[in-house]
């Protein structure tokens, strides 16, 4: 689950919930919230992390054990397999 990351991470930066609530704007309760999965983190907040911590937003989402950010760009399309009619 995403939330355990937010945690790992935090707790790694030597971070408080407090001062992670302050990053992103709101009160320590409601980040308390994302970070047990009580809540789902907004996509605004997800971004705004994965800039803080210097992460990539796949690896915030548990879809990548690689930490190190991406480069940005734009991706190629796959391409769609035409039918023929």
């Amino acid at each position: 689950m995403y939330f355990q990351r937010l945690q790992e991470l935090r707790i790694d930066h030597d971070r408080t919930q407090a001062e992670i609530a302050q990053v992103l704007h709101c009160k320590r309760e409601v980040y308390r919230r994302y970070e047990k999965g009580i809540c789902e983190l907004p996509v605004w907040a997800l971004i705004q992390l994965a800039q803080y911590y210097h992460t990539s937003t796949d690896y915030l989402l548990g879809l990548t054990d690689d930490p190190s950010p991406k480069p940005r760009g734009v991706r190629p399309l796959t391409p769609t397999p035409q039918s023929d009619k």
